[in-house]
């Protein structure tokens, strides 16, 4: 057992380093796609976390985009104002708003990961069902532990 730990570091550091990579490469796109949308990256951020959890509260959304809340009030002002956002005001209590995406805006910013969602459709069509199962199980750990990673360093 002892004889696998030097090989299977090693592998580890590998992954962590095409991760490391793969973040930067990411970052980059996404770059790239905020200033052709002219949309900042946290604006951006913003945009995909509502894509893909649906409506909420501003105060929900800054919690899942690691946004403070304050600065959260501009970014929605510059979104409202682009047309990405919409801002609805419970009819009961005008205090409470939940904030959704429009759609038709939202189709602009898959056009511009078009290229990115299909290099990967290529990259998966080489695994098999199994192994993308398993590639997904993967990247889910690994977000997961980042997140537990950022709790930790929020705290201390």
């Amino acid at each position: 057992m002892e004889a696998r730990r030097p090989r299977s570091r090693s592998r580890s550091a590998a992954i962590r380093a095409a991760l490391r990579d793969l973040r930067v490469q990411l970052a980059l796109l996404n770059h790239q796609v905020g200033y052709r949308l002219s949309l900042k990256d946290a604006e951006l951020d913003c945009l995909d976390v509502l894509a893909r959890d649906g409506a909420m509260s501003p105060s929900a959304l800054a919690r899942l985009a690691g946004i403070h809340p304050a600065t959260l009030t501009g970014i929605l002002d510059r979104l409202e104002r682009g047309g990405w956002i919409v801002r609805d005001r419970a009819q009961t209590d005008r205090r409470s708003v939940t904030i959704r995406i429009v759609k038709e805006r939202s189709a602009d910013v898959y056009r511009m990961y078009r290229g990115m969602n299909s290099a990967i459709d290529t990259i998966c069509a080489d695994y098999s069902d199994e192994e993308l199962d398993l590639i997904a199980s993967f990247l889910q750990r690994c977000g997961d532990a980042g997140v537990t990673a950022t709790e930790k360093l929020a705290v201390g």
